[in-house]
């Protein structure tokens, strides 16, 4: 299997690269992607920027914030942590289903003394009951890339700071802060790999799941970019993740607010209703789908805002591809209800 370890800190270069290269031919699937950044915040494809972050933390911290192609929650990384990415051909993976594809990752940390990570929930992977890793999917075109997460020796402290984690998403964990939940793994591993850099700790576990003894051995099946690789990834960096359209998006005025906190993901629907029909509609969260989600916006646009009218429209449409894993009715429950 080809792997690359990306050059670049940059999350917006390396999320660029990551598009290439999943929707080019220039590595073949599956293959592996292994990230680090500077200090960052990454949000999911459907989230409000703006109300995931402490925006003036941020940008007094240099914490650069950008959005990615997948659903799920905002994420803060810095060099402290290692990202990853799987890309297999999507027949071979059920979208929403993370427990098989991450599991080299969780083989090799065992391996490596951390024998109490699993995964859990939808798409964590915890320890001692804290979070270390969280796991977001996306595909296109007959292949399906799970990126994660793994935090090796975060600060903690600026986590709790960059972000604004929803109340209602902590209290349905049982828990009393963003702090409380996360955990780096480094102090679980063996004695030998916890003083290692980053960059170290990356290619201990290319060892491991790539079943090599050495990372030298690893690297005759690493990739490298070239100058038409560089040239493709500039242009991508520069329409998506350096594109504040893309990533801050335009928040409309609503008059009406519908937010309920799923096991499978939150969803935040804000309609503008005027004169009794809905004028815009725009769905945030941090769920998960293979639908793009403003098709189903646009369903609704126009249609008198009344249960019946909502239902009608809605009663053919295939719900859990915007919503993975919420029940068709709790949906439909949450969008129609009337206050």
């Amino acid at each position: 299997m080809q792997y690359l370890a990306m050059p670049s800190n940059d999350i917006r270069r390396n999320l660029a690269t990551e598009q290439h290269l999943m929707n080019s031919d220039h590595m073949q699937v599956p293959f592996m992607l292994f990230y680090i950044e500077d200090s960052c915040i990454i949000v999911g494809r459907n989230q409000n920027t703006l109300e995931e972050i402490n925006q003036k933390y941020c940008e007094e911290h240099g914490v650069t914030i950008t959005r990615r192609l997948s659903g799920g929650g905002a994420m803060y990384q810095d060099m402290g942590n290692l990202c990853f990415s799987f890309v297999v051909p999507s027949e071979q993976v059920k979208f929403g289903e993370f427990k098989e594809l991450v599991k080299p990752v969780v083989e090799a940390l065992h391996d490596m003394g951390a024998t109490g990570a699993e995964v859990t929930g939808r798409n964590d992977i915890v320890i001692d009951g804290k979070k270390f890793s969280g796991n977001a999917m996306y595909s296109r075109d007959g292949k399906t890339f799970s990126h994660g997460t793994l935090m090796y020796n975060v600060n903690t402290d600026v986590v709790a700071e960059a972000l604004r984690v929803p109340k209602d998403k902590i209290e349905s964990k049982g828990i009393k802060s963003v702090r409380s939940r996360v955990t780096n793994i480094m102090p679980y591993l063996k004695p030998e790999f916890q003083n290692l850099t980053t960059q170290q700790f990356r290619d201990e576990l290319i060892k491991r799941i790539m079943k090599v003894d050495s990372i030298e051995e690893a690297r005759q099946n690493e990739y490298h970019l070239t100058p038409e690789d560089d040239k493709a990834i500039e242009a991508i960096e520069n329409k998506w993740y350096k594109n504040d359209d893309w990533v801050y998006g335009k928040s409309p005025e609503f008059t009406v607010q519908k937010r309920k906190h799923f096991t499978a993901g939150t969803i935040d629907a804000r309609f503008l209703v005027e004169q009794g029909k809905i004028s815009q509609l725009k769905v945030y969260g941090d769920f998960f789908g293979t639908g793009d989600v403003h098709e189903l916006e646009t369903m609704l646009k126009d249609v008198d805002y009344r249960p019946a009218a909502m239902k009608v429209v809605l009663a053919d449409v295939d719900l859990n591809k915007y919503f993975v894993g919420i029940p068709r009715e709790d949906v439909l429950d949450l969008l129609t209800e009337q206050h």
